[in-house]
C-alpha cells in the first residue's frame, strides 16, 4: 500500500509490532501520571485525622480540604482537551508535572487551612490535566508527591509528541518520525498514518452538539452512567475518609490507619487483577460478578453499626474484612471498567467530547461525595451511610444488567454499526 492511500474508515486498533525499548520507556513515564493521580488524591485519607487536629477542623472543614483537589480536577478536565489540542499532549503533561510539583510543595508547607485548600486545588488542576503517621508528618506525606512529579517532568521532556497531534498540526512526516520509533513494521506505520488521515478528514458536527444524535444515546447512557456509578457507589468515600470514620466509631488511631494501608494495598492489587481480567472475561461480566460482593460487604458493615455502638472484639475484624472486601469488589470492577468500556462505546468522531463529558461526570460526582460523606455520617450515622452506599451499589449492578452492553472483542466499526442500527443494547 502506498504512503498516500487513505481508507474510507479507520479499522479497529489491532496490536502491531512495536520496538520494545521505546514503548516500555513511554509506558513507564506515562504511568507516572497515574501514580501521581492516585497519590495526590488518596494521600488525604492518612493525613486528614492529623490535619483536622492541627487546624481544629470540623466535618465541614475536613470535607472542604478533601474536596479542593476535586474542584481543581474538574477545571483541569474541562481545559485538558483544548490545552492538549493546542500545545500537544507531551507539553500538556510537562505543564501538569510542573503544577504537581508546585502543588505538592505548597501543600507540604501550608501554614493554615485556606493555603492547604489552595495547594490541593492546584494539585487537582494537575490531576485533571494528566500513611501511617502522626503529628507534623502529614506534611512529609504531601511533600513526597514532589518526587514522582519531578521524575515525570524529566521523563516526559525526553518523550516524543503524540502522532495524532503531530499529524494534525505538523503534517504526516512529523507523525511518521514518531511512529518509526515505536513500530518495527513499516507497513504498520503506513496503515496507522492512513488511519490518522481518515479520521483527520472526517466531516460532521463537533463539540457537544455532536452528542445530540439519537443513535448515540445508548452509548451515552451506558458510558456516563458508569462514570456516575464509579463514584456514587462510595469507593472514594472509603478511600478518603476510612480513618476518620473508623476513628469516630471507636477504633484506635493506629487501627484506623493500618486499615487505610490495607485499603491502599487491596485497591492496588484488585485494580491490577481487574485490568488482567477485563479482557479475559469481559467488561460487563466483571461488573456483574464483583458488584454483588460490594453490596454484601457494605450491607454487613451497615448491620454491624446498627446498634449505634462501636463494634467490639470479632465485630471489629469483621468490619475491617468487609471494608477490604468492598474495596476489592468495587475497585476491581467499576474502577477499571469506567475508564475502558466508556471510551470504547464512543465512535471516533465524538469520542473526545464524549469522554470529556464522562470524565466531568466522574469528578463532579466525586466532588459531591467528598463534600457530603462526613455530613452524612453525622446525619444518618455510620450505619445509615453504609446502607445508602449499599443501595447505590445495588443500583449500579441493576444499571449494568439493563444498560451496559459487552464491548470485549468488538471492533470500533462493529460498535458504531450496532449503535446506528439500534442493536447496541445489553439485553437482547
Amino acid at each position: 500500500m502506498s504512503r498516500t492511500t487513505v481508507p474510507t474508515r479507520p479499522r479497529a486498533a489491532d496490536p502491531s509490532p512495536t520496538t520494545g525499548r521505546s514503548v516500555v520507556t513511554i509506558a513507564v513515564v506515562s504511568a507516572l501520571g497515574g501514580l501521581l493521580f492516585g497519590y495526590d488524591t488518596g494521600i488525604i485519607s492518612g493525613a486528614l485525622p492529623t490535619i483536622a487536629d492541627d487546624f481544629s477542623l470540623g466535618d465541614g472543614g475536613q470535607q472542604i480540604v478533601t474536596s479542593a483537589i476535586i474542584v481543581g480536577a474538574i477545571v483541569g478536565a474541562v481545559l485538558s482537551g483544548r490545552i492538549a489540542e493546542h500545545l500537544g499532549r507531551r507539553k500538556a503533561v510537562l505543564w501538569s508535572a510542573g503544577i504537581f510539583g508546585v502543588g505538592a510543595l505548597a501543600a507540604a508547607v501550608a501554614p493554615e487551612t485556606w493555603t492547604l485548600c489552595l495547594a490541593r486545588l492546584v494539585l487537582g488542576l494537575a490531576v485533571g490535566l494528566a500513611g501511617y503517621a502522626l503529628d507534623e508528618n502529614w506534611r512529609w506525606m504531601f511533600g513526597l508527591g514532589l518526587v514522582p512529579a519531578l521524575v515525570l517532568l524529566a521523563g516526559m521532556a525526553a518523550l516524543p509528541e503524540s502522532p495524532r497531534w503531530l499529524f494534525t498540526h505538523r503534517g504526516p512526516e512529523a507523525a511518521r518520525a514518531v511512529l518509526d520509533q515505536v513500530r518495527s513494521d513499516p507497513a504498520a506505520v503506513d496503515t496507522e498514518l492512513s488511519e490518522l488521515a481518515a479520521t483527520a478528514h472526517e466531516k460532521g458536527e463537533r463539540g457537544l452538539r455532536a452528542l445530540r444524535a439519537r443513535w448515540l444515546r445508548p452509548a451515552l447512557i451506558a458510558g456516563i452512567g458508569l462514570a456516575v456509578a464509579s463514584q456514587i457507589t462510595g469507593i472514594n468515600a472509603i478511600i478518603y475518609y476510612a480513618p476518620t470514620i473508623l476513628g469516630d466509631s471507636g477504633f484506635g488511631r493506629s487501627s484506623a490507619m493500618l486499615t487505610t494501608v490495607g485499603v491502599g494495598v487491596v485497591n492496588f492489587l484488585m485494580v491490577a487483577l481487574g485490568i488482567w481480567l477485563v479482557d479475559r472475561i469481559g467488561r460487563r461480566k466483571l461488573l456483574l460478578v464483583l458488584l454483588p460482593g460490594a453490596v454484601v460487604c457494605l450491607a454487613v458493615m451497615a448491620a454491624v453499626f446498627m446498634g449505634g455502638h462501636a463494634p467490639q472484639g470479632g465485630a471489629r475484624w469483621l468490619v475491617v474484612a468487609c471494608i477490604l472486601g468492598y474495596i476489592a469488589c468495587n475497585g476491581g470492577s467499576l474502577s477499571v471498567v469506567v475508564w475502558l468500556a466508556g471510551p470504547e462505546m464512543f465512535p471516533w468522531k465524538v469520542r473526545a467530547v464524549a469522554v470529556g463529558v464522562s470524565t466531568f461526570a466522574v469528578w463532579f460526582v466525586d466532588l459531591i461525595v467528598s463534600l457530603t460523606t462526613l455530613s452524612l455520617t453525622s446525619a444518618l450515622g455510620v450505619s445509615g451511610t453504609f446502607w445508602l452506599f449499599t443501595l447505590m451499589n445495588l443500583v449500579a449492578f441493576l444499571f449494568t444488567f439493563r444498560y451496559v452492553p459487552e464491548t470485549r472483542g468488538r471492533s470500533l466499526e462493529e460498535i458504531e454499526g450496532a449503535l446506528r442500527s439500534g442493536t447496541f443494547r445489553a439485553m437482547r
